[in-house]
């Protein structure tokens, strides 16, 4: 097993791995520790060992707005069809941030991949944390900000064009809003890193409208910066993982007139912790 730094501060490539063998799963696991983002190439896995796969790092959290994979309801199907314009998961986002337990972690299979396009980004939300002044990490800690599902698939957006293809569905089920630390304690790593994103994040409980608004936007416009970014180039029988407590995504659409098609499993998380004391 051959394990590749994609960049400086996050994701990294594993070659020579088969999620299919036990023996694997701990170096994989290491490495999704350390990276937050791990990409395992030339797997040839069918929907039974994906759920195997991902049941090794906790129980499936099932999607509640995709649609599920004829025959597997615990797989989300992640699709776009050559004739259609909307990606699913175009901005910058963190699944399941509106659950009061978010998801550990999405683990994806590229089934089918455009010939050129069609990448993911990511952000390391450690990277974005530390680069802050004292000053402001001190006045974030210890904020709480408020995550909804809502207006994201809620019933305000059925008219948009995942919704009506049936790619999203159930909006009556959009109920959920929870409470995070703006700043948490990663679970499995120990590191700080911000908690909070563009989709889902409605406000900042401590502060006035005007405040929170401003100080989202200038944390949103921060995370932006390229340094802590990671580019996920899809190729197809990828299985990749990314740990949706330390990282935003979002899905590149430059592909029209081409297909693209994902297998997602969701794991488990638990209740995310304020940060700890310095």
């Amino acid at each position: 097993m051959e394990i590749r730094p994609l960049t400086g501060g996050l994701g990294a490539e594993i070659l020579g791995a088969d999620i299919r063998r036990a023996q694997d799963f701990d170096a994989i696991f290491e490495a999704f520790v350390n990276y937050s983002v791990v990409v395992l190439r030339g797997q040839d896995c069918t929907p039974e060992d994906h759920l195997a796969f991902a049941r090794r790092f906790g129980p499936i959290n099932v999607n509640r707005f995709f649609q599920p994979v004829e025959g597997y309801p615990e797989i989300a199907t992640v699709l776009k069809e050559k004739d259609q314009k909307q990606a699913i998961g175009e901005g910058w986002h963190t699944d399941h941030s509106y659950d009061e337990m978010p998801a550990m972690g999405s683990i994806l299979h590229a089934i089918e991949v455009p010939p050129i396009g069609g990448d993911t980004l990511l952000v390391s939300m450690a990277a974005a944390y530390e680069a802050l002044s004292p000053a402001l990490r001190i006045f974030l800690d210890g904020l709480t900000a408020v995550h909804s599902s809502r207006h994201t698939f809620g019933a305000s957006v059925q008219d948009s064009e995942a919704s009506v293809s049936g790619r999203l569905g159930n909006a009556l089920a959009a109920t959920q809003d929870a409470r995070h630390p703006v700043v948490i304690t990663h679970p499995l790593s120990g590191r700080r890193g911000l908690y909070v994103n563009p989709v889902f994040t409605t406000h900042i409980e401590e502060l006035y409208p005007d405040e929170s608004d401003a100080i989202l936007a200038m944390l949103y416009a921060h995370c932006k910066q390229p340094e802590f970014h990671c580019r996920l180039r899809w190729q197809a029988r990828d299985i990749a993982i990314w740990d949706n407590r330390a990282t935003w995504h979002k899905a590149i659409n430059d592909y029209h007139s081409h297909r693209r098609l994902m297998h997602r499993v969701t794991v488990a998380g638990v209740a995310l912790a304020a940060a700890q004391a310095a």
